[in-house]
């Protein structure tokens, strides 16, 4: 059976699932619903184009689901229309209207742990299966280094203890991501779930429950290093439009945290998040280490195999066809030659369209959602008070960050 799949959002996240498609087997992307209807038609002629799938763009998100060519939906629209879009597919699955093999959902989860829970709530009501995609979990770098790591490495000497994980790059394509109000933060929200989820599953023993190890302490930081100096304060207004304006309603653009586990055995553990929207370099940058007693790891996704030098007299027009977020057109230029692939986002496609097709249970769920964002409140928690937290910090569930409502002030 060829599992149909449904896109809400029409945006650049959904995008690149529908080109990760390209590498998954027993799917079809057959509808695309946003609240651009342009959009939408123009996202559902890539699938077209790209032979993934005879897509069509859908009047209303009830709509699709009421479509019985549809089996699952894969949620990559923006945070604050996370659980309007959450209630309108419950809504319609309650009705009887249509139903549904599974939900995929892009992160984060939500934009506070408050909502995270109402999000994992709505569709538990109607038995939905789910899933939380975080595709840096499925790269293909971290995938077998993780796996040889585990069965030489720690298998003779020890399980690793130190994990580190980091994406960077200078910056967001899209006005609401730069809004903590709309967005629920800045770059800690935006990127660091990401590495989060990267370092934990890293320090987890292959086969072993995602709960074998948990926090229990947590120290962070964030700031504004480049777009509330007044330069880029205004070039970011001018090319993001005028409610993005970092010189009144700022959003961190670098965090950092430090996570401490406990593994099930007792052993401690540490795990190191770095995130920026302040990174200039080729492009996006994606990396992780892994230490043990007697190994290492390591990944970056800028060490390509594939470079291309341009001199000077080649001078083109600004695009992001080498790298994602590519800064520079000319000098020694890094490519990522699959990067759909590269980012883990066709293998992780191919994990939850076999999840929902045998109706078996994803590697992540919402619940895992929830629990990332419990780790990223906290790490706000913490940089906002400046002192480092026991896990689960008190009043975590009606946490809201400074960002998140507009009244961050950098360096406050």
């Amino acid at each position: 059976m060829t599992l149909g799949v449904g896109m809400i959002g029409s945006g650049f996240n959904a995008r690149f699932h529908i080109q990760a498609f390209t590498g998954v087997r027993d799917a079809d992307v057959r509808g695309v619903w946003s609240p651009n209807e342009r959009n939408a038609a123009a996202t559902a002629g890539l699938a077209r184009e790209l032979n993934v799938g005879d897509a069509r763009a859908y009047r209303s998100i009830r709509e699709m689901v009421a479509d019985p060519a549809i089996d699952a939906i894969w949620l990559c629209g923006p945070n604050q229309a996370r659980i309007e879009n959450v209630e309108e597919i419950v809504s319609a699955i309650r009705s009887g209207a249509g139903k549904l093999k599974g939900l995929a959902c892009e992160k984060p989860l939500a934009r506070n742990v408050a909502d995270a829970k109402k999000v994992a709530r709505l569709a538990a009501s109607v038995d939905l299966n789910t899933g939380y995609m975080e595709n840096q979990l499925f790269a293909p770098e971290v995938t077998r280094g993780r796996e040889l790591i585990w069965a030489r490495g720690a298998a003779l000497t020890g399980r690793p203890y130190l994990a580190r994980a980091a994406e960077e790059h200078s910056g967001p394509h899209m006005p609401w991501f730069w809004q903590g109000t709309l967005q629920g933060g800045g770059v800690l929200n935006d990127m660091m779930c990401h590495s989060v989820e990267v370092v934990r599953h890293l320090l987890t023993e292959p086969g072993a429950a995602r709960s074998s190890i948990r926090p229990v302490r947590i120290s962070a930081h964030i700031a504004s290093l480049k777009w509330t100096r007044p330069k880029y304060a205004k070039q970011l207004s001018a090319t993001m439009g005028k409610e993005v304006d970092y010189r009144k309603r700022p959003s961190e653009d670098f965090a950092r945290a430090t996570i401490e586990y406990e593994a099930d055995t007792g052993e401690r553990l540490i795990g190191e998040v770095t995130t920026s929207w302040s990174f200039v370099g080729a492009g996006l940058r994606l990396s992780a280490e892994l230490l043990g007693p007697e190994y290492s790891m390591s990944w970056n996704t800028l060490d390509s195999g594939l470079k291309l030098f341009f001199s000077r007299e080649v001078i083109g027009k600004a695009g992001e066809d080498l790298v994602e977020k590519q800064n520079a057109e000319m000098g020694m230029m890094p490519v990522i030659a699959e990067e759909a692939a590269a980012y883990g986002y066709e293998a992780e496609n191919r994990h939850f369209v076999r999840a929902f097709s045998r109706g078996e249970k994803p590697m992540l769920t919402f619940d895992d959602g929830v629990e990332v964002m419990r780790i990223l409140m906290s790490a706000y928690m913490s940089a906002q008070t400046g002192r480092t937290l026991a896990f689960p910090p008190r009043g975590l569930d009606g946490f809201s960050p400074d960002v998140a409502k507009g009244r961050w002030k950098p360096g406050g």
